[in-house]
């Protein structure tokens, strides 16, 4: 197999054009491939003159496909840091725009024919590229051929750097909004990024605070699919879906209701209004995929981490016991289990029974919350303020006191 190999910076291009045509024209016989590979260089050639970098860009790119299946990966990178590389000659950023959607839309045509290298070909392009616009293209393509190639392993690393990338190219809440939901179905069938596919759905989702119901109308799925990932997820306990309009809108919804009904008692209720809860819809959880005894198992903890929150620090076996659905000799290791995932600080006196509770998390972070979080600042303001006046008062008498020493000495 033939290797393109740049002889110079100038003849780079017309190499490619001359490499592809021959391959394009090589079962045509000599006499019909030669006038027709000479007519495209002379055309390649012209271009280059005058500076047509996007015609050119376009010429290089229509043998592309056969390009693919014809040569070895490492040609093929050779060929396409060639025509990538051709972003850099634009003689302005809309045409170094267009250049990239034409080539990163060839690159992407046949997304499950080697999509790891097609990947590696559109971050050379896109770490070729100046302008934010052309950079955000490139990563929404990346993200569409990683989805559809099944290839998000590749992809997923960078997502570290999201939020520089979203300064650096400065999209605007419509962008930002295929950004998060492009994000979220690539980290779908990821088993391993379930924390993360939640977190960037979230990120969609609370995108459409302030929007008509009309666009709200466009969450529902991607809402619904936010509530059954933090009701499955066995570390999950706390979230902001409640406050989010896109989700809010499930409320009231014919079809939907009753997934935000399940997502409500499991931020606010306890065990019972979820056992009640499932002896209706016992199909509809089925239906999501929730097994029935994990939710249980969920709900135990956050209907302890209520108790803390809700009843005084002390908490007895026997309501925990009773709130929980268990036996007596479990009470304990439930509460190690909240211990262990973090959801309270505790300690049980064994001896009278009871739970001596001295932080819980908040499985909602809403108005209540912040005012209960205004009181305590007040409180340790005022805390503070006296532990200032008590330091000021004896610094006062203290200095009293050395100077009628002084007085006695003299």
């Amino acid at each position: 197999m033939a290797t393109v190999v740049q002889t110079s910076e100038e003849d780079a291009a017309l190499t490619v054009v001359r490499f592809a045509s021959e391959l394009a024209w090589a079962d045509a016989g000599p006499e019909t491939a030669e006038p027709q590979v000479n007519r495209l260089c002379v055309e390649a050639q012209e271009c280059m003159v005058i500076g047509r970098w996007l015609d050119l860009a376009s010429l290089m790119l229509t043998s592309a496909d056969l390009i693919f299946s014809k040569v070895s990966e490492k040609d093929l990178e050779c060929v396409f840091t060639i025509i990538c590389n051709l972003v850099t000659k634009a003689g302005s950023p809309d045409e170094s725009l267009e250049m990239a959607k034409l080539i990163s839309a060839k690159i992407c045509q046949q997304p499950n024919d080697k999509p790891a290298l097609r990947l590696k070909i559109l971050f050379n392009l896109y770490n070729l590229l100046e302008n934010p616009y052309s950079r955000f293209h490139v990563y929404m393509k990346a993200l569409d051929l990683a989805f559809k190639g099944k290839a998000p392993e590749h992809i997923i690393p960078t997502l570290k750097k999201i939020e520089s990338f979203l300064r650096e190219w400065n999209i605007g809440i419509v962008e930002q909004r295929e950004l998060f939901l492009a994000i979220s179905n690539v980290l779908k069938e990821s088993k391993s990024s379930a924390n993360d596919y939640f977190k960037f759905l979230t990120k969609y989702l609370a995108t459409f605070s302030g929007e008509d119901a009309s666009t709200l109308s466009e969450a529902k799925e991607e809402a619904v699919h936010a509530i059954v990932e933090f009701v499955k997820a066995p570390n999950m306990f706390k979230c902001d879906l409640l406050d989010m309009p896109a989700v809010g809108q499930l409320e009231k919804d014919a079809k939907y209701s009753l997934v935000y009904q399940l997502l409500k008692i499991f931020l606010t209720q306890r065990l019972d209004a979820y056992m009640e809860f499932q002896a209706t819809n016992s199909s509809l959880l089925k239906s999501y995929g929730l097994v029935h005894e994990d939710c249980i198992a969920k709900m135990r903890l956050l209907s302890l981490v209520d108790l803390g929150s809700n009843e005084s620090a002390r908490i007895p076996y026997a309501l925990i016991k009773d709130t929980l659905q268990i036996n007596d000799d479990e009470v304990e290791l439930w509460v190690v289990k909240a211990i262990t995932s973090k959801l309270i600080d505790c300690k049980m006196d064994q001896m009278n029974e009871v739970v001596i509770v001295s932080r819980c998390t908040d499985r909602v972070f809403g108005q209540h919350q912040w005012e209960t979080l205004r009181t305590k600042l007040t409180t340790w303001r005022g805390n503070i303020a006296n532990v200032i006046g008590t330091i000021r008062a004896n610094k006062i008498v203290e200095d009293g006191s050395q100077a009628m020493q002084g007085l006695a000495i003299r």
